[in-house]
């Protein structure tokens, strides 16, 4: 069944991707964005579609349209755009929420909001599984976007047990693929336009912290199956890679596959850096029998081609 979807965020890099996939899925696509973070030329592949429209917008006011579903993924989320203005972060985060859940309470849409694995914070409890609470510092330098994820997840559970809005919470972890924005301080970007650029490879801290790196398109097919359970399931529910690395390993890695003559230099961990960040997918896995299927090794490779046509 065609359906009206509004995605937020949907010229950024997963919010582009996400698009892309309901259009070919049949879909009616709504594409909202302020470009703070999105990016034109993400979806302009999409522009001729006749069921894909575009409109710019800041979801921190109001906004009113007719939609079955809507997929709220609008917020800064690298520490390096996300500190860039940390009011403006938070308030993304909780009025933005609260107005989108405002127009799926009117409009009768099922909503589904794009958490984060922030949520949980530095956290002392490993894998990560999402009956933790999360060890996070709520006036430290990431908690406009840490904590203004944690209240995000608490407004949809309050419209879902006051007004019934049929809700998802969807808790993401660290996930790469083509049209990451080039500047935007995650380790994969950085390590690979570093390495294609034959720059040095920043490693804060010791490199033995680790992460878990979801590509794009498995992304995408865990997010949407997630949406499309029963509305008795809201969440939240992790989605990620369970497969872990160190930041030291995917530096090798990242030098070899390019080809690279960059050297590994070391600076200081930044303030609440996590040190281990490893999803337990256990509940997405029972609930729609996703899990990822993209190698880390073969979704790099793709990232890498990616950066190498629109970089050099």
């Amino acid at each position: 069944m065609k359906k009206k979807i509004l995605v937020t965020g949907g010229a950024g890099f997963l919010g582009s991707h996400l698009c892309e996939r309901l259009l070919d899925d049949g879909h009616e696509v709504f594409c909202l964005d302020n470009f703070f973070t999105g990016q034109k030329q993400n979806i302009v592949h999409l522009l001729s579609n006749p069921y894909f429209e575009l409109i710019r917008h800041d979801i921190t006011t109001p906004f009113y349209i007719e939609a079955d579903e809507i997929y709220n993924l609008a917020c800064p989320a690298s520490p390096v755009h996300y500190q860039f203005n940390a009011i403006k972060t938070i308030k993304t985060s909780v009025m933005g929420s609260v107005h989108m859940l405002g127009l799926a309470k009117r409009i009768k849409a099922k909503i589904l909001q794009a958490s984060t694995s922030e949520v949980y914070g530095d956290p002392k409890v490993h894998p990560q599984t999402e009956e933790y609470w999360g060890n996070v510092n709520p006036i430290g330098p990431r908690a406009c976007y840490d904590e203004g994820k944690r209240c995000a997840e608490t407004l949809f559970m309050n419209y879902h047990d006051q007004n019934k809005v049929r809700i998802k919470i969807l808790r993401i972890f660290n996930t790469y693929g083509p049209r990451m924005h080039p500047n935007d301080g995650r380790v994969v970007s950085n390590f690979v336009v570093q390495a294609l650029k034959n720059e040095n490879i920043t490693i804060y801290g010791h490199g033995n912290q680790t992460r878990s790196f979801c590509y794009v398109d498995d992304f995408i097919d865990g997010m949407i199956g997630f949406m499309n359970t029963d509305d008795s399931i809201l969440g939240p529910v992790n989605i990620g890679n369970p497969k872990e690395f160190t930041i030291l390993d995917l530096a090798k890695k990242i030098i070899e596959l390019t080809k690279s003559r960059s050297k590994i230099i070391f600076k200081p961990l930044p303030e609440d850096d996590p040190m281990q960040r490893q999803p337990d997918i256990g509940k997405i896995k029972d609930l729609t029998g996703w899990q990822p299927e993209t190698p880390l090794e073969e979704g790099l490779k793709k990232t890498i081609k990616y950066f190498n046509d629109t970089l050099i």
